[in-house]
């Protein structure tokens, strides 16, 4: 497929669906610890936003912790920007080249697919998100993507109920492939949408 192709529609469709939000959505938690769906929609134009050079200044306050420069650019930014700007950022860059410091443009489409999801599964929003690009990012799980996204799946099958796709050995965890994807990028999912293993153990408070 043509990842950039995906990449620029799936930045479009995010950037759409954001326009419908209400204001209590802007605010509402995510699935990332800690930020809002705003924050989250800042976070993922950041690369669009902001120059290498500020960005390593930016890596200096944080003393060089990129957990810490993501956080604190979040949330600075969704403070500064309208619910508007920050769709717009996303639309208006839909054919940026920006990619992850590591893994490409697989790891941009990932970046995306995964933030949008971080957004619409906890508002209970029914987007699904294309097969194709699924199956990019399903297929670029590996021992080495869980352990980076600290996905604890030691013991556990993942087994897509919608997709002929499995990944692991184990005790069966089943879903949709794209909340299996959630999984395998270390977040924890709403009660009731992961059946089998300890579903609690992936699911939020």
């Amino acid at each position: 497929m043509d990842i950039r192709a995906a990449i620029a529609a799936e930045r479009r469709e995010l950037a759409d669906l954001l326009d419908g939000l209400t204001t209590e959505q802007w605010d509402a938690p995510s699935l990332c610890a800690g930020w809002r769906v705003r924050d989250v929609a800042a976070h993922m134009s950041l690369g669009f936003r902001h120059r290498l050079p500020a960005l390593a200044a930016e890596l200096l306050k944080a003393r060089g912790s990129l957990h810490r420069m993501t956080d604190r650019c979040a949330r600075k930014d969704a403070a500064a920007l309208s619910a508007p700007q920050l769709a717009a950022a996303l639309r208006d860059n839909a054919d940026h080249p920006w990619t992850p410091p590591v893994g490409g443009l697989a790891a941009a489409l990932g970046h995306d697919v995964v933030h949008g999801l971080d957004i619409t599964v906890p508002l209970g929003l029914d987007r699904r998100v294309p097969e194709d690009r699924l199956r990019v990012l399903l297929a670029g799980i590996t021992p080495k993507s869980l352990k980076f996204f600290r996905a604890d799946t030691d013991g556990i099958a993942l087994h897509a109920d919608d997709l002929d796709w499995s990944y692991g050995t184990g005790t069966p965890l089943h879903g949709t492939a794209q909340d299996l994807l959630l999984v395998a990028f270390g977040r924890r999912l709403p009660p009731g949408r992961l059946r089998g293993a300890p579903s609690d153990r992936f699911a939020t408070a």
